[in-house]
């Protein structure tokens, strides 16, 4: 159901199922698929791809403009994909010929009141970002990760799968897969053990894992503690995803029980 005040533009590409409501906005390259809800006072613009099943709560802004200097007007995009619940007053800006030009969202995802998602960010599936929680441009957000109110993740930082974030933390370094962060600047306080749990990870393979962060996190000396990580430890599938994680090139420091 299409509201009589909502304002689509007839080159939008909307599912029959649709539903829009009062005083929303709608311009002419989006495309939203079946049963997506639109409700009141949200403005959609710009090359933006909805999937199905999304749930978009007032005063949303989606697919407006990159709040980035040197963007010109160029033509980019926003991708979003299914059964996300977009809260009020949440933003999401498409990319930047500089980042890709594309900003992308997964499945399942919950956007809390004032999130904010910049250009050129990847956010995968199952993401929660609590109340005002903005992520800087070009910062990469694997699956299943939690980050608590008012935290803000620096632009072009990474934060690996499972990982979980407390509230009110300045992310400033990398986060590694399944690892647990807080304080005013982020400091990595150990494994993110409740979540391994909820996704049923056997007790043996946390135990591993355990034993690996002990050993790669044991002093400041990072890059000695891996070369000295045993094969044992580096061939199973948990630790290996955190050893590629810290070896991958990056932009930004990885976050350590150390960091300061």
């Amino acid at each position: 159901m299409i509201h009589q005040t909502a304002i689509i533009n007839s080159k939008a590409k909307l599912h029959s199922s649709v539903k829009v409501g009062p005083y929303s906005v709608i311009g002419a390259n989006v495309e939203i698929d079946e049963n997506t809800e639109v409700q009141s006072h949200v403005s959609i613009i710009g090359n933006t791809k909805i999937g199905k099943n999304n749930k978009i709560y007032p005063f949303s802004s989606i697919g407006n403009d990159p709040q980035d200097l040197k963007f010109q007007g160029e033509e980019t995009k926003l991708e979003i994909g299914n059964y996300n619940k977009i809260r009020e007053y949440v933003t999401i800006n498409p990319g930047t010929n500089g980042g890709g030009g594309t900003t992308k969202v997964g499945n399942n995802c919950l956007f809390m009141v004032s999130a904010h998602i910049a250009h050129d960010c990847f956010v995968g599936d199952n993401v929660i970002l609590a109340n005002n929680v903005p992520l800087g441009g070009h910062a990469h957000i694997e699956n299943n990760v939690i980050i608590g109110g008012n935290s803000a993740v620096q632009q072009f930082t990474r934060v690996g799968r499972s990982a979980m974030i407390g509230g009110m933390c300045g992310v400033v370094r990398d986060i590694i897969p399944y690892g647990i962060a807080h304080g005013n600047r982020s400091i990595l306080q150990g494994l993110n053990l409740i979540g391994l749990r909820r996704k049923n990870i056997p007790n043996q393979d946390i135990r591993v894992l355990s034993n690996a962060y002990k050993e790669i996190f044991k002093n400041e000396n990072l890059s000695e503690n891996l070369n000295n990580l045993s094969k044992e430890l580096r061939k199973h599938e948990l630790v290996s995803e955190v050893v590629s994680f810290i070896e991958r090139d990056k932009k930004r420091p990885i976050c350590t029980p150390f960091s300061k």
